[in-house]
C-alpha cells in the first residue's frame, strides 16, 4: 500500500534528502514538506537545482511542500497555477508539487488544508531578492481565501499542514524549551493568530507545522511539530529520525 508521510523544513539540502528521506520512500508514497522547501536553493554537492528536480521527477513517489521563508518567492511566485484534487498548485515537475496558501486538497482519500508562509527571525542579515522576500508572510486575500475553503468543507479535514504554527502552541513551546525556541514574534502576529482562529474552528485529526527547528508530539488537538523526522502523516508515528544537517 502507498504510504503519505509528512516532514519539516529541508532547506533545499540535498543531502538530507538522498541519505534520509528518499531511502524511506516506496514506489507510489507520497510525502510533505512543511514549508521551507527551499525553491531556489537546492543546488549542492551533487549538481545545480535543475538537475535536483529532474533527479526526483525520475522518482516513484510524489512530493509535496508548503512554502515559507526560505523560498525564492520571485521565481515561485511566477510559475503558472492550476487546478488539482479542489485546489490550486504549481508544479516544479510532474510529481514535484506546490500546495498553496488557503487551498483544501484531496489526497489519496485524505483531505489537507494547506497554509505556508511566517517570518524569517534573521531577515536582517538577508539581502531583499536574494535571500528574503515581503512575500513570505502572507496577505490579507490568502486568508480570506483559506477562510472561504474551510467554510466550504465546514471546518472539517482530515489534516492541516502549516509552517507557522498557532499562537498558543508557539507560547506553550517555547516556555517547554526556553534555550532553543523563542516566544512567538510581534512580526508573525497576523499569521498565528489566524492559525490560532483555524484551531478554535476547524475539526481535524492531526495538524503538523515546521519552522520551528524542533520534533515535538504535543499533547493537545493532535499537533507535532516536525524538523528531523519523517512521520507517517495517518498515524503521527516516526519511521526515520536523523541527526540535523544545520549547523
Amino acid at each position: 500500500d502507498s504510504m503519505l508521510y509528512i516532514t519539516g523544513d529541508t532547506h533545499g539540502n540535498q543531502l538530507k534528502w538522498l541519505e534520509q528521506i528518499h531511502p524511506a520512500l516506496s514506489p507510489g508514497d507520497g510525502v510533505i514538506v512543511a514549508g521551507d522547501f527551499g525553491y531556489g536553493f537546492w543546488s549542492g554537492p551533487l549538481g545545480s537545482e535543475d538537475a535536483f528536480y529532474d533527479w526526483l521527477a525520475a522518482q516513484p513517489y510524489a512530493v509535496f511542500f508548503i512554502d515559507c521563508n526560505h523560498e525564492n518567492f520571485d521565481r515561485l511566485l511566477a510559475l503558472p497555477v492550476e487546478p488539482w484534487r479542489g485546489g490550486r498548485i504549481q508544479r516544479i515537475r510532474p510529481n514535484v508539487i506546490h500546495l498553496m496558501r488557503g487551498e483544501v486538497y484531496l489526497i489519496e482519500g485524505r483531505t489537507v488544508f494547506t497554509f505556508g508562509g511566517g517570518h524569517s527571525a534573521d531577515f536582517w542579515r538577508r539581502k531583499p531578492g536574494t535571500s528574503w522576500w515581503p512575500q513570505e508572510m502572507p496577505e490579507p486575500e490568502e486568508y480570506r481565501r483559506a477562510s472561504e475553503s474551510l467554510r466550504r468543507v465546514h471546518g472539517r479535514v482530515d489534516y492541516i499542514v502549516t509552517h507557522a504554527a498557532p499562537l498558543e502552541t508557539g507560547y506553550y513551546l517555547s516556555a517547554l524549551h526556553p534555550g532553543n525556541i523563542r516566544p512567538p514574534r510581534p512580526e508573525e502576529l497576523p499569521l498565528t493568530s489566524f492559525l490560532e482562529d483555524v484551531r478554535h474552528v476547524a475539526d481535524y485529526r492531526r495538524w503538523y507545522f515546521g519552522h520551528l527547528h524542533t520534533d515535538q508530539e504535543l499533547w493537545w488537538r493532535g499537533q507535532a511539530a516536525v524538523f528531523d523526522a519523517l512521520r507517517e502523516l495517518d498515524s503521527g508515528k516516526v519511521v526515520r529520525q536523523w541527526s540535523r544537517y544545520e549547523g
